[in-house]
């Protein structure tokens, strides 16, 4: 039953309804929010400082430390930031690197790639589309069908359970 109730969320689409447990998000609708123009006051008050540090200045977890390392219930991953449906449960994998890792996203247009330098050769930085939080990194080394590797860091999620 738990996996059907997944996938009828899977394909309505319309994840931007899902409930979500940052008490920010809670009372809003999340499409109406012009979250790329929240000034650094607001995420800096509404996110903690890992979470901030994460998602809006690029950072990173420690390995091994995130809540969703080695999470396996079924639901939904969201952003941590706005709420947006990124990863499913049934798309996580174990890639033994620390970080909670998913061989594709619920939808490719909720994740925005660029590349970037900063640890001095190219990775494929991954963010939200909707309001530009740093979620991690992918990588070409994941399990098939895809080959890729969504190294997340835990504190840029969410998880929403699946009802059984």
């Amino acid at each position: 039953m738990k996996y059907l109730i997944l996938l009828l969320l899977l394909s309505c689409q319309d994840f931007e309804n899902l409930p979500v447990t940052s008490a920010h998000l809670k009372g809003i609708n999340p499409n109406k929010v012009d979250w790329k123009s929240k000034p650094d006051s607001y995420w800096k008050k509404v996110l903690t400082p890992l979470q901030y540090y994460v998602t809006r200045e690029d950072g990173t977890e420690k390995p091994f430390t995130g809540q969703y390392d080695k999470h396996d219930q079924k639901g939904i991953y969201v952003c941590s930031n706005c709420g947006l449906a990124l990863f499913s449960s049934e798309h996580k994998f174990d890639s033994k690197t620390g970080w909670p890792s998913y061989y594709k996203p619920i939808d490719e247009s909720n994740i925005k790639e660029k590349v970037d330098f900063k640890i001095g050769f190219p990775r494929t930085e991954v963010e939200c589309s909707r309001c530009g939080a740093h979620l991690g990194h992918v990588f070409k080394d994941g399990p098939k069908p895809t080959g890729l590797r969504f190294c997340i860091n835990s504190v840029s999620l969410f998880f929403v359970p699946i009802s059984q």
